[in-house]
């Protein structure tokens, strides 16, 4: 990943061209790691994003619209008081180092013209969003830091900001060309090139730095001072390419430099901007993030819940192999019954004839000397009979832990799946109604219910796919006709997914796409030749008492298809 300065360079250049003069209309605060600016000017709107994720850090324009928590944090009711209505007047970046300040016009409690200035510190797990006022003063910031967390750079309010330590590199815009090639140089004789330049020059990521080696080694008619050259007149005149690097269709690395090291094992995919580029790259892993954050407490819940049905089948299960002696129990208690004359008062042990074994082997049986000849018999028949009754009751215990298992972990894949809050709040509701966790007090006013996902293959076919459990019942009992029909991975977690159309429209490549999605929907989402069942609608039966979302069906066939994100994602979907 190569967020680095001279990147950062191009997208400060992004943000003044568009926003400078643009004011603050909303601030948002996605998650405690992001801050959200809305921002209008005469051009147009923006919203600019802060992120100080320490595997997606990063500053620039984004189109994605992340869901905000229902309260604000205090912190961004803070940045809303000070810097809504304020007017960006200007951006600046301390040489190439992975620092833009962004210096805003805003108007205090007095109707006093005020500079405030919002650092976006851009260091991987050091990052952090700072409030600076207009005598250099920290007013709040995302990342408070203490004596206790850094001897050396303290971050907290009412303190002077002071820049992060730079490293001891040379600049690309501030130090001659002359200047850098002679350190690069000292260096060569121990290090290879790649990482000579990477210890010389200031805000240059390793891709960079091996782009530059590949070139100079294996073309003979480029030199280090040539490419050195090249990259300084990119850096200074902003005239870098937004490259992103793709291995297998997955985004792997992006640049500002052009990159031909890869050669043809690698695709290369150019962008009409950097934002445009930071988005494609980190817009689904933050997504992921965002929701694996905000859904953890509810996901370990349910694996508790997990792990303790799992435990409980484990344990019943054992006793039930403990109960599979009990027929020994019954012989036993025959035979005490048939030689009562021949056992002796308080003997601990006998050895008879076992009547029912064809070779009348001998068995030795162990007795309760406390206890006469035929109320130890007594006592065996009673194990017999526990034993039995034991066996009965623990099947059906664990047939019903093992119908809630199934279900438990239908539910895990919808919390997996969950793409919003509400989508949470549902499975909440769900698993409250079915007694599985409380109701919290004061827990708010009800959510409207979401409607299914949709997806248009054609004007005439619809396909309709369950978020939840609650929701895969009343789409296929209650919103889908007897004709339509019903996909589900076979024997995985999943979605019920309705194909809604006229038998006339329906193909084999129709089931095929629909499967698809169906798959795609589902726990098996990353395999490959996933199995599928559809049927008509008017075959699927919901068993009386049965779990939300569990259903049986006949009348069925498979298709095994391969879920494919790009197929998804081309063929757009209505939430």
């Amino acid at each position: 990943m190569a967020l680095d300065g001279a990147f950062l360079r191009h997208i400060k250049n992004e943000i003044e061209t568009l926003a400078i003069g643009a004011r603050v209309d909303k601030i948002h605060q996605p998650s405690r790691e992001e801050f959200i600016f809305s921002m209008r000017s005469k051009s147009g709107a923006y919203k600019l994003l802060m992120s100080t994720r320490a595997n997606s850090s990063r500053v620039h324009f984004t189109k994605d619209s992340p869901e905000n928590p229902s309260a604000p944090p205090m912190l961004c009711m803070l940045f809303r008081k000070k810097l809504c209505g304020a007017k960006l007047i200007g951006v600046r970046q301390p040489g190439l180092e992975r620092v833009l300040l962004f210096d805003f016009e805003a108007t205090n409690e007095l109707g006093d013209k005020v500079l405030l200035t919002v650092v976006a510190e851009i260091m991987g797990k050091y990052s952090n969003i700072i409030l600076v006022d207009d005598n250099g003063k920290i007013v709040d910031a995302l990342k408070r830091v203490d004596f206790l967390i850094s001897s050396k750079r303290q971050v907290l309010p009412f303190i002077k900001y002071e820049l992060p330590p730079s490293q001891n590199k040379l600049s690309l815009i501030d130090n001659s060309l002359d200047e850098i090639i002679e350190k690069i140089n000292k260096l060569k004789d121990t290090k290879s090139l790649s990482k000579a330049l990477l210890e010389t020059i200031q805000g240059v990521s390793p891709i960079v730095c091996e782009e530059i080696e590949q070139k100079v080694k294996l073309n003979k008619d480029v030199t280090l001072k040539n490419e050195l050259s090249s990259l300084i007149n990119i850096v200074k005149t902003y005239s870098g390419v937004p490259i992103m690097v793709y291995d297998k269709g997955r985004p792997k690395d992006f640049s500002f430099f052009n990159i031909t090291q890869y050669e043809d094992a690698l695709s290369l995919k150019k962008y009409e901007s950097f934002s445009e580029l930071l988005d494609a790259f980190f817009i689904e892993r933050d997504c992921i993030d965002r929701m694996k954050a905000k859904s953890h407490d509810l996901y370990k819940q349910v694996s508790n819940i997990l792990s303790r049905l799992r435990k409980k089948v484990k344990i019943q299960t054992k006793e039930i192999e403990q109960s599979e002696n009990k027929d020994s129990l019954r012989i036993f208690a025959d035979l005490i019954n048939a030689n009562l004359h021949k056992i002796e008062k308080g003997a601990k042990e006998v050895t008879l004839e076992n009547f029912y074994d064809e070779n009348l082997k001998k068995v030795k049986i162990k007795l309760d000397p406390m206890l006469s000849a035929a109320k130890n018999a007594q006592k065996f028949y009673k194990e017999y009979r526990k034993a039995k009754v034991a066996k009965e009751v623990l099947s059906g215990e664990i047939d019903k832990a093992n119908e809630e298992i199934v279900y438990m972990e239908s539910v895990l894949d919808s919390i997996n799946r969950a793409g919003t809050e509400n989508d949470l709040s549902e499975i909440k509701n769900e698993l409250v109604s079915q007694g599985y966790i409380k109701k919290k007090k004061g827990s708010g006013k009800k959510q409207k219910a979401l409607p299914p996902i949709e997806y248009n293959l054609d004007d005439n076919i619809k396909v309709l796919v369950g978020r939840n459990n609650h929701q895969n019942d009343k789409l296929t009992l209650k919103i889908a006709s007897k004709h339509n029909i019903w996909f589900h991975v076979k024997d995985i977690p999943g979605s019920h997914t309705i194909l809604f159309a006229d038998k006339n429209f329906i193909t084999d490549d129709i089931l095929n796409k629909v499967a698809k999605i169906a798959a795609y929907h589902s726990k098996a989402k990353d395999s490959s030749n996933v199995p599928v069942d559809y049927a008509l609608v008017k075959n699927v039966k919901k068993p009386s008492g049965s779990k939300p979302g569990m259903v049986i069906y006949d009348n069925y066939k498979t298709l095994y298809v391969t879920p494919d994100k790009n197929f998804i994602e081309n063929l757009g979907k209505y939430l």
